[in-house]
């Protein structure tokens, strides 16, 4: 069992090829004939007892022995040929792999040494893995350990791999790293399975998820380094262990680097070479001389040098790992060795030399199934030839590279067909439950929320701490409408009061309706004062609406109680508190709205705000306005600020003024003095104002931009409309209408049309990279107009992680916000320096291949770092939204 010492030497010998010394090192550990041969039950053990882990163990090494032996005869674990003969001549046929299992039942297969038929030896080799691999997923499945588990499945996803079945090596994969909790402790096998799930994220193109894999094993080896109680007899020396893990990042972070060289963007390749140096540098200090370690770090050493232009100290080092690897039979090390050299030499003009090197690189990587070797030492090939106007030459192999890459096609073809069907199952799924949820919690008849969702709703507000407001409305004499129009017409006019009741209210605020003719209103973080307001308007809209058209002589009215809750009140308190003072209302006359005084819970006048005398509450009604053309009347109250946008003007009452008892979170701001108005400038918001008004330009016409932001403007011209993901014509379009009312952002693709706020409090957004530059652009550009101060930095020289150990980004600064898709474990750092708080904003900057932005946003959600929040992939409007408000907020407490 990992992490002891035989299984390290049976996995070193498997990784190099060496089949037979790793055969010889599994014919001492105790194993049954044969999986298709029962074995003997131990006296007490239970009927139903698993294999233990030690026999799964074996059985996943002889598994990938058999795979590998399998492979090098031409077939796959299922039997069939590896790929077809480049010569064109007709592929050989499938292994029989029944007549395998018949061979392994009969005990005439490979365990008995018969070698005299290669295809019946082949295919009961086949039969005999496929055994194996079934048993010991059992054995991992009954396991209780789940590192042990995510370790199996690690291996079992390369034993996958190794027979190009590469949808299960993706379930596998996937099932592993879910069984990786970040809270697990460092331990040797943490870190060997973290290497080993990287290992085969790379080999399926995923590499920034590959590169996120192996820094979190690097990180647990260092943990585990600086604790000596981690670390037994039989695990390796903590210098090593940090060395070797080293090496392994160090070998993921050149090899993108070297994909990206190869796309033609050489500055964002420049850090991740020079990441590959710093961390083999490392290595080679920290590893013995003598130590099996030493060569990998030197090949990962050199290729950082050749990315980095200085092939001349290369070359020697490489040539000497070449040697060593070489008399030492570690055939994967050497292909690699023998690559990175032959880059080298090519680079360096020496053609000849380095055809050489590439071409045994090309052959060990072909003979042993190294995909990612091989692709690379053709595409040198093809290149080197290529330059040396050598086109007979450089033809076939670049024939090779392209029939590898239809085939990497098709298999992600076969991935994405796969993915189709999976998603298209989970929808259908999720629509089903959809429709569940709607008949439980949807009322039929207004297409609203229900009194059971209503309940469910208020309880979990309350027991979050919120104080939200709750209105009670009633439609007044509802039984003399059903008696009028009938209970068809009866209902027409409870869906029109639905419809009024979402119009007037916030996107935030929740309608629903309770019973019969009575609904409920959900005002979250309101006072009642505010939530009066917002329902008189409601009601008068109501009084307005041409009731006529639904057959009414007589205009319909309602009637509200409205109760805020304090500290301790559960739904029933609260509910029973506002339908108190619907009572009242309707036993006052109804057509009016009452509350309950936040501070006092007493009636309130809604006219005068002085709380009503003893008994039933003294309510004055609003008096109502006179009737106009009901066209004029309806359409005045659907042209009016829906819900509380009115109560969002400047200034706000500090919050702590409604609640007594509680600290004050804000000073209270003195009686504005009236100012002189200044017709020719623009109004400038104070600190802190409400956020921008915000148009989409994706999707539109210049012309509709336009449209959008005069509406916009004429609607709040007291704060910015902000254009985002525009054009550069409508950037240009805006600036020429607006003229010195524009602000703009050209790397932001945004404009801000209006007043700028004074800015309050202060943010730093950090840019991981080149190709997330866009995104850092919009989150600085949208969070300078919602009124904060913005630094912000790009990391185009690679120089975030020494900025960030100095702690200088963090002086003065109230948020920070790290942008980040090829390097996501930017925004773990930070959050680990420092107490300000961190939005971390993955992007899609990543290759294709790697799921666009799937790898930084794992990153970022799995990361156990306090005091980081994660916004959406690539949203810089939601970011920087966000990060304005807690600076803002930061700097006035």
């Amino acid at each position: 069992m990992p992490p002891g010492a035989l299984h390290h030497r049976v996995t070193a010998a498997l990784s190099n090829w060496q089949l037979d010394d790793a055969e010889q090192l599994l014919a001492g550990v105790e194993r049954d004939p044969s999986p298709y041969v029962a074995a003997a039950p131990a006296a007490d053990a239970p009927d139903d007892a698993p294999a233990s882990l030690g026999r799964a163990w074996a059985d996943t090494l002889r598994a990938e022995l058999l795979v590998r032996r399998l492979r090098v005869a031409g077939f796959t674990l299922v039997g069939d040929p590896v790929s077809p003969d480049p010569s064109g001549t007709p592929p050989e046929p499938a292994l029989d792999l029944h007549a395998g299992v018949a061979e392994l039942i009969d005990g005439t297969g490979p365990a008995d040494g018969a070698a005299a038929d290669p295809r019946s030896e082949s295919a009961s080799r086949a039969a005999l893995a496929i055994a194996l691999v079934r048993s010991a997923k059992a054995a991992f499945d009954a396991a209780d350990d789940d590192l042990q588990r995510a370790a199996g499945l690690a291996r079992h996803a390369r034993i996958e791999l190794l027979s190009r079945r590469i949808d299960a090596a993706m379930d596998e994969a996937v099932e592993a790293a879910s069984l990786l909790d970040p809270a697990l402790p460092p331990t040797t096998l943490l870190v060997d399975t973290l290497g080993t799930l990287a290992g085969v994220l790379a080999d399926l193109e995923l590499m920034p998820l590959a590169l996120d894999y192996q820094r979190r094993a690097h990180e647990t080896a260092q943990a585990a380094a600086a604790d000596p109680a981690v670390l037994g007899p039989e695990d390796p020396d903590p210098d090593v262990l940090v060395a070797v893990a080293a090496t392994r990042l160090g070998e993921l972070c050149a090899e993108l680097g070297e994909g990206l060289l190869d796309d033609g963007a050489p500055e964002s390749a420049a850090p991740y070479f020079a990441e590959a140096r710093q961390l083999a540098e490392q290595a080679l200090v920290q590893l013995p001389p003598d130590a099996a370690g030493v060569v990998p770090a030197q090949v990962v050493h050199g290729w950082a040098l050749v990315g980095l232009g200085e092939q001349a100290a290369a070359t020697g080092p490489l040539r000497a790992a070449v040697r060593l690897s070489a008399a030492a039979a570690d055939r994967d090390r050497l292909a690699s060795a023998q690559l990175a050299l032959g880059r080298a030499l090519r680079r360096q003009g020496d053609g000849r030399a380095g055809d050489e090197h590439l071409v045994a690189a090309l052959d060990l990587a072909t003979e042993h199934g190294l995909p990612r070797l091989r692709r690379a030492a053709l595409r040198e090939l093809c290149t080197l030839h290529a330059d040396l106007d050598d086109a007979g030459r450089a033809l076939p192999y670049l024939q090779a590279y392209l029939t590898d890459e239809l085939d990497r096609v098709d298999e992600r073809r076969t991935r994405w067909v796969e993915l189709f069907g999976r998603r298209k199952s989970l929808l259908e799924t999720e629509r089903a439950a959809g429709q569940l949820r709607r008949q439980a919690y949807e009322d039929p008849l207004t297409h609203l929320p229900n009194r059971r969702y209503a309940e469910a709703r208020l309880d979990g507000l309350l027991a979050a701490g919120d104080v939200p407001a709750l209105a009670v409305v009633d439609v007044d004499r509802f039984k003399s409408i059903n008696d009028a129009i009938g209970h068809p017409g009866g209902d027409a006019v409870l869906r029109a009061i639905g419809e009024l009741l979402v119009a007037g209210v916030r996107d935030t605020d929740e309608v629903c309706r309770w019973a019969g003719d009575e609904f409920v209103i959900l005002l979250p973080e309101t006072t009642s004062e505010q939530a009066e307001r917002a329902l008189e308007r409601i009601r008068a809209s109501v009084a307005r609406y041409p009731w006529s058209e639904l057959g009414l002589d007589v205009p319909v009215t309602i009637s509200a109680g409205i109760a805020s809750a304090t500290r301790g009140d559960d739904r029933k308190t609260l509910f029973a508190a506002a339908d108190g003072v619907l009572y009242d209302a309707k036993r006052s006359g109804r057509d009016r709205v009452v509350r309950l005084s936040a501070l006092t819970q007493t009636r309130v006048d809604p006219v005068v705000g002085a709380p009503a005398a003893a008994g039933p509450a003294a309510v004055v009604p609003v008096p109502d306005e006179p009737v106009d053309d009901v066209v004029r009347a309806v359409t005045a109250v659907r042209e009016e600020a829906a819900g509380f946008a009115s109560l969002l003007g400047f200034p706000h009452p500090p919050l702590g003024t409604a609640r007594p008892g509680e600290p004050l979170l804000g000073p209270v701001p003195a009686p504005a003095e009236p100012a002189a108005p200044e017709p020719t400038a623009l109004p400038v918001p104070p600190a802190g104002a409400v956020e921008p008004e915000v148009v989409w330009a994706t999707g539109r016409t210049t012309e509709q931009v336009l449209d959008l932001v005069r509406q916009a403007r004429r609607a709040h011209p007291d704060r910015p409309a902000l254009v985002l993901r525009a054009t550069a014509e409508t950037l240009v379009a805006l600036a020429t209408e607006h003229d010195g009312a524009t602000t703009m952002d050209v790397a932001a693709m945004a404009a801000a049309v209006g007043p700028v706020p004074e800015p309050l409090g202060r943010t730093t957004v950090l840019c991981a990279g080149g190709a997330d530059a866009p995104v850092a652009a919009e989150v600085a550009f949208v969070a300078r107009m919602a009124g904060t101060e913005v630094v912000r930095i790009d990391d185009l020289a690679g120089r975030t992680r020494r900025l960030l150990e100095e702690r200088s980004l963090f002086e003065g600064v109230d948020c920070l916000v790290v942008v980040a898709g090829m390097d996501a474990s930017l925004a773990t750092v930070a959050g680990s320096l420092t107490d300000v708080p961190v939005i971390a904003v993955p992007t899609s900057a990543a290759q294709p291949s790697a799921l666009g932005g799937l790898g930084a946003l794992m990153t970022m959600l799995n990361s156990s770092v306090p005091g980081v929040a994660v916004s959406t992939i690539d949203n810089g409007y939601a970011a920087g939204v966000f990060a304005a408000r807690v600076a803002r907020r930061s700097s006035r407490g």
